[in-house]
């Protein structure tokens, strides 16, 4: 890394999500924040004084002043900040999804492809440790099965559970399979909101690999599971709890916490159970330290604009499907007072 040279960085958005990326920023070495835009006048005079870092009332006067940019707004301002900020020829970074729609997504493709700039999407779950605790390893899933269940909450309800939620876990499933998609088929409910806020959703690939994802935002609980069966092996991973789980037949050089036979129709087999070590690391940390280092590195982003990209296109086919198939909406009341 060089570190002769100071990341001048600027934040757009400084709700929620974003005080946790200024946060992380200030913790990140080989970065100056040079300021931050929001136009919520009370949120930004409470940023200002909380963190320490200069409010910029006009967004054009920011993005003169740095090298990159975090964008963390609602989805549907990403397009237009990105807009100028490729014709400006910055470094970006935003939040998942990239963009409101198919058409801005693909612009964007193009604005990044022309102004030779880093680019990279916010799936933070690339990051999460216990999936980094399978870096290495060989993964070939045949059958992967996601939930991904939330409590309800008002913010991030201008886009649909697959867009909030789900695009998550579609990010890892396409990261995890190197196949292309033979069929998808999806069903979903509005509950809360006029889009879907519970939906499931069957992906196959032309691999043979198929994936069932369920993600909901009307839970009573938490849960965000993924479990993946391969041959020989089954590899649970709780990205909520941060623990990882490989059950596979035991070959020689196995770390395992401990194994157990069975018997099959071929004979005895030796079963090994190994827990990964889980690395205490801050997600949000480490994907704003590696869009850091793809810019002083000069390399590629590890979520990039073509990962954001066919991640929303994935979604939006969800989408489609669910809505040819007419999304039915419930009572809320008679959903939360059924027993």
């Amino acid at each position: 890394m060089n570190t002769l040279f100071m990341l001048k960085i600027g934040i757009f958005g400084a709700g929620h999500l974003g005080k946790f990326h200024i946060s992380n920023w200030k913790e990140i070495e080989g970065v100056e924040i040079i300021g931050f835009y929001d136009p919520n006048e009370e949120t930004a005079a409470e940023v200002s004084e909380k963190f320490g870092i200069k409010h910029y009332p006009d967004m054009d006067a920011l993005i003169d002043e740095i090298d990159a940019a975090d964008i963390v707004t609602p989805t549907q301002f990403h397009f237009p900040i990105c807009e100028k900020l490729l014709r400006k020829s910055k470094h970006i970074f935003v939040e998942k999804p990239m963009a409101n729609n198919m058409d801005e997504a693909k612009n964007i493709l193009k604005l990044v492809n022309e102004a030779k700039v880093k680019f990279q999407v916010g799936h933070v779950e690339r990051f999460n440790p216990a999936f980094l605790a399978l870096k290495g390893r060989k993964l070939n899933p045949m059958f992967i099965e996601v939930h991904r269940l939330a409590q309800f909450n008002p913010r991030g309800t201008e886009v649909s559970v697959i867009l909030d939620l789900m695009i998550h876990d579609i990010d890892i499933v396409l990261h995890l399979v190197d196949s292309g998609i033979k069929n998808i088929s999806a069903s979903g409910v509005s509950v809360m909101t006029d889009t879907p806020d519970i939906a499931n959703v069957r992906i196959e690939f032309n691999n043979g690999c198929v994936a069932n994802l369920t993600s909901s935002r009307i839970s009573m609980k938490k849960m965000r599971k993924t479990r993946l069966f391969q041959k020989d092996a089954y590899i649970g991973i709780d990205f909520l709890e941060k623990k990882t789980e490989i059950i596979k037949l035991r070959s020689d050089g196995d770390e395992e916490l401990f194994s157990f036979n069975i018997e099959t129709p071929n004979g005895t087999k030796t079963i090994a159970v190994e827990n990964p070590e889980i690395l205490n690391e801050n997600a949000i940390k480490a994907e704003l330290t590696s869009f850091r280092d793809s810019i002083l590195n000069n390399t590629g982003t590890l979520v990039s604009e073509i990962d954001g990209y066919l991640a929303m296109e994935v979604a939006h086919q969800i989408l489609a499907k669910i809505e040819h198939a007419g999304l039915e909406k419930i009572n809320s009341e008679n959903v939360l007072n059924t027993p």
